[in-house]
């Protein structure tokens, strides 16, 4: 069997604080296969940002590996993990704030291919640009206009021509259509199933929204202070959630059927989460849990094998 095209093993980035630390995250483990799209899901402040920028070292982990194509990412020096980043590409959730608002269309999408070298002219690179341009459906005369103005989809199709013109592997897509319009956000996505069909992307899908990520993802892992609690294929998530943080968040998806909203395995999360500088002992989500006992305050469950997925409860069948 061959090997995932990234494999996260035991991640862990922190913050410093006042005579303590943030742990942003703790512990967590992932993999993706080449193709695929894996969806890391929770509520804001959970540590799924922080997995995506440790993953590309915009932020240093305290720990871990990251394999990716079969090379630690992690233990390489910076210079030479300059050439990965070609292929391991991120799009971010405000598409206005990380376009240069001095650059032209143009000019931002042949930036990467000047870095990298890629292009034997600058007319070259503006012919790929012309091109990238045209595979996330923008008309090339867009090339010659600046960020302000554009539409909000507009900007976020240029930054993802603007990662696809290096050639990636792997996008990672954080919250990248939770700015835009609901009819903007379904064109997003089915550009991006398009494109995975078309040259084979992965993707690492960062969001909050479950309802995206139903349609989207193979897989979905369910990120809860700092750390996975349950992973698995999407239908099997969605239609047989084994952990009560999975089925609390199901149970938060506005729906009419009341049949969804009150059914057998529906729970409701009590208060806030926890501070990450002080997670509580045992099952971190034990403080809220309604279905929790003795032993979720005293002991912490690990990651478990639970059908085709994984869970991080004492109450799912081992």
């Amino acid at each position: 069997m061959s090997r995932p095209l990234l494999e996260v093993e035991a991640l862990r980035t922190w913050f410093p604080a006042r005579r303590s630390w943030v742990r942003a995250v703790d512990g967590v483990d992932l993999a993706i296969e080449a193709g695929r799209t894996l969806a890391l899901v929770g509520e804001s402040g959970c540590g799924k940002t922080t997995v995506g920028r440790s993953i590309v070292r915009l932020v240093e982990p305290r720990e871990g590996r990251v394999w990716f194509d079969g090379v630690d990412l992690l233990a390489l020096p910076r210079a030479a993990l300059r050439p990965h980043r070609r292929r391991l590409q991120i799009v971010f959730q405000d598409p206005l704030a990380s376009l240069d608002p001095r650059l032209r269309v143009g000019d931002a999408v042949a930036e990467g291919m000047q870095a990298f070298g890629i292009g034997a002219s600058d007319a070259e690179r503006a012919e790929r640009a012309a091109a990238e341009l045209q595979r996330v459906r923008l008309d090339p005369a867009l090339l010659a206009r600046y960020p302000h103005e554009l539409s909000g989809g507009q900007r976020q199709r240029v930054c993802i021509a603007r990662a696809l013109a290096l050639g990636p592997r792997l996008l990672i897509c954080d919250e990248s259509v939770s700015a835009l319009d609901v009819s903007i956000q379904a064109q997003i996505l089915n550009l991006l199933r398009d494109l995975q069909h078309e040259i084979g992307l992965a993707y690492l899908f960062i969001s909050h929204d479950l309802g995206v990520v139903r349609h989207l993802a193979d897989r979905v892992a369910v990120m809860y202070l700092g750390q996975i609690v349950e992973e698995g294929p999407t239908q099997r998530v969605f239609e047989a959630p084994e952990h009560p943080y999975t089925r609390a968040l199901l149970a938060a998806v506005p729906s009419v059927d009341p049949a969804v909203r009150s059914g057998s395995r529906a729970l409701h999360a009590r208060g806030d989460p926890p501070s990450a500088i002080r997670p509580p002992p045992g099952c971190r989500f034990h403080t809220r849990c309604p279905e929790c006992f003795e032993r979720c305050a005293r002991d912490a469950p690990e990651l478990v094998p639970v059908g085709s997925g994984a869970s991080r409860c004492f109450l799912s069948p081992r």
